[in-house]
């Protein structure tokens, strides 16, 4: 059973379960909360970053044929490896399916097994309410000067999303790429929708009904990842809002998160503080808690202050970013007000080893080496 955080009420969840309506008769059932702490508790302390190599900037640069680049991978993992990280979220696309399916199950094995040599489970994201709402496949723009992650897609996007006709193809992708790795155990969850009900950011023209549309298909996207029996939990991450533990401040897309995760994610970019008030309020739903997102120095979001506290409460720990590239988010979000063209940010926002590997800041990295080898023991 998981110890101190999960200890807390879970008196919250019971008005939610009725949301998550009738599955598909061959869809397992969410887990109870005593199955989802039952798995928690035989996992290791779960630490890693949100990460995309640093030759892609973005998914579809990531995972197409003619720009994945698994030496770089390699590399990459086998640094993360020796500061003790032990998982890695990382994200999908739709299209990457739906223009080649084979392909990319191909490479996303291919990563599994980069992975696995360098003792790393993985979180895949399917779908992200995040940045450029018009995804493009094939080759992509070079990245704007100065600008924090400028070349990152949404997903499913904003036609597709507004489009009935598509979604289809979403049930398809979802329910063969999670029905393909559904027994993986290299696999350690899946985060069916990132951020659903954020608008996009950067300067984009928001989405019309954004959360109406996401509302409205958030929950099959949970029933079809159920369909094929995984055996590993799902989620999705509560990221904005102030009162997560109270079930009239949710919005349709949080009420649908709450009630379908088999465990609670989170994302926060604010002071320890504020943190740890965010990860009591998803602990009280009485389920394990990952917290998917975090670290933005310039925000107050740091290793040094979140991390301690993340091993205290038994809080899976995901900072964004991990080798400084393409995506540029060492630049802080204010980037796409003002790029930081001639000067580089005074504090780095995002990141946390340079493109050669060497920290940004030794003490961070000695930081995570020295939580993760007291709470795992050291890395194999």
């Amino acid at each position: 059973m998981i110890r101190h955080l999960l200890l807390a009420g879970t008196a919250a969840v019971g008005a939610l379960t009725g949301l998550a309506g009738a599955l598909p008769a061959d869809a397992r059932a969410m887990w109870s909360k005593d199955e989802a702490n039952r798995w928690y508790g035989g996992q290791p302390w779960l630490v890693g970053a949100n990460f995309t190599n640093r030759s892609a900037i973005n998914q579809f640069e990531m995972w197409q044929a003619d720009t994945f680049n698994p030496r770089q991978i390699d590399q990459e993992l086998g640094w993360a490896q020796a500061m003790g990280m032990n998982v890695m979220r990382v994200y999908l696309h739709n299209m990457l399916w739906e223009n080649d399916a084979a392909g990319l199950k191909r490479r996303m094995k291919q990563f599994l097994d980069i992975a696995e040599r360098h003792h790393i489970r993985v979180m895949f994201v399917l779908f992200d309410s995040c940045w450029d709402p018009d995804p493009v496949a094939g080759p992509q723009r070079p990245p704007i000067p100065g600008v924090h992650n400028s070349g990152w897609m949404q997903a499913p996007g904003a036609a597709r999303l507004a489009d009935a006709s598509q979604y289809g193809k979403f049930e398809a992708y979802v329910k063969d790429v999670v029905g393909t790795f559904a027994r993986d155990k290299r696999v350690v969850a899946w985060d069916v929708w990132n951020e659903p009900n954020n608008a996009g950011g950067g300067n984009y023209k928001p989405t019309p009904r954004k959360t109406e549309l996401v509302a409205g298909l958030l929950g099959q996207v949970f029933d079809w990842a159920r369909s094929v029996d995984p055996t590993q939990p799902l989620t999705s991450g509560l990221w904005t809002g102030e009162t997560w533990d109270r079930q009239d401040t949710l919005d349709a897309v949080e009420k649908i998160q709450v009630a379908q995760s088999d465990v609670m994610s989170f994302h926060d970019y604010n002071w320890p503080e504020q943190w740890e008030k965010r990860a009591r309020q998803m602990a009280s739903y009485g389920r394990p808690v990952l917290c998917s997102e975090y670290m933005a120095r310039g925000n107050g979001s740091t290793f040094d202050g979140s991390l301690p506290l993340g091993k205290k409460l038994k809080v899976a720990m995901f900072n964004w970013g991990f080798v400084d590239g393409k995506t540029q988010t060492r630049m802080p979000w204010d980037s796409w007000k003002k790029p930081y063209t001639y000067e580089e940010p005074t504090v780095w926002f995002h990141e946390v080893l340079r493109a050669d590997g060497t920290p940004y800041r030794p003490a961070e990295v000695a930081l995570i080496k020295q939580l993760t080898t007291e709470a795992n023991g050291a890395q194999r």
